[in-house]
């Protein structure tokens, strides 16, 4: 990549059916006037909205090495459609550069949320068909209840869905290959050749236990990315020894790295190399990064 310096992205907001009205606490304004499921926090698209580089999308600040990270928020008040994602070796036969294995960091969650993740031991790719034209596609599926804090891990090839009553922080691998199995009843495309075509019966999805560190809490590790969480307290400065660009996002609190503000719901881009961040408040962040790419 060739970017050298740090800089701040501007959400970039997606109406999606199962979306809310409202993403309040964490945007006032999203300028949109349907149901907002998506903040979509980096993204090729995605604009800077600091520094020199300010007004350029990411994809033109990266260069000709795409940024390897696609970092969300999601916001559902219902159901999200059952589907499946391709991994790495099925996306390159389709002329794509990666797959799309992803995690979820349970910002928000109502008592008694939970996501679907997984099929239940014993069930076939054929018993999967079966139950989408039956309307019982849920009965296959491993539910998982989720707290505030849960991490879950979802490779690619896992059916999956998410459902309301949770808010969640999504990075994945930089991919937004979708293939919807099954949607309720709802009247949108399902893609169930594709989707049939890479569904896994058994994968590693499931809860990842957080491992505490010196400083920090690593929420997960994987070959596609590690997700680390900070707690710092009024005053207290870490630097991050970045192996490659990746991202920080704000979570409560307010800092600041290379003089760029770090503020809750919103992701800087750190280069390869040091970074301090500081803060006079206390701050909250994740930070993200492709250990494949160091």
């Amino acid at each position: 990549m060739t970017m050298t310096d740090a800089f701040r992205l501007k959400p970039t907001f997606a109406a999606r059916i199962w979306g809310r009205d409202s993403l309040a606490p964490w945007y006032t304004d999203t300028g949109m006037n349907e149901k907002v499921g998506e903040a979509w926090l980096t993204g090729p698209k995605s604009v800077v909205e600091t520094g020199p580089e300010a007004g350029k999308t990411l994809a033109a600040v990266s260069g000709d090495i795409e940024f390897p990270l696609l970092v969300k928020m999601l916001f559902p008040n219902d159901k999200l459609s059952v589907q499946v994602h391709p991994n790495d070796e099925e996306a390159v036969a389709l002329g794509l550069t990666r797959g799309k294995t992803e995690c979820w960091y349970v910002l928000e969650a109502d008592p008694g949320a939970s996501v679907a993740c997984g099929l239940k031991k014993g069930t076939e790719v054929a018993d999967v068909l079966q139950s989408i034209a039956a309307g019982t596609l849920e009965d296959l599926l491993e539910m998982i209840s989720v707290v505030k804090g849960d991490m879950i891990f979802v490779d690619a090839g896992t059916v999956h869905a998410i459902g309301p009553g949770v808010t969640l922080l999504e990075v994945q691998q930089t991919c937004d290959v979708t293939y919807r199995l099954y949607d309720y009843g709802r009247p949108r495309e399902l893609h169930l050749e594709a989707g049939l075509a890479v569904v896994k019966t058994e994968t590693d999805a499931g809860t990842i236990k957080p491992k505490v560190k010196k400083g920090f809490v690593r929420l997960i590790e994987t070959r596609y990315f590690v997700v680390d969480r900070y707690d710092l307290e009024p005053g207290q400065a870490v630097t991050l020894e970045n192996p490659s660009a990746g991202c920080i996002v704000g979570l409560e609190g307010k800092g600041s790295v290379a003089g760029v503000e770090i503020v809750p719901g919103q992701a800087a881009v750190l280069p390869q190399g040091s970074s301090t961040i500081e803060t006079d408040t206390g701050l909250t962040f994740v930070w993200s990064w492709e250990p494949s790419a160091a």
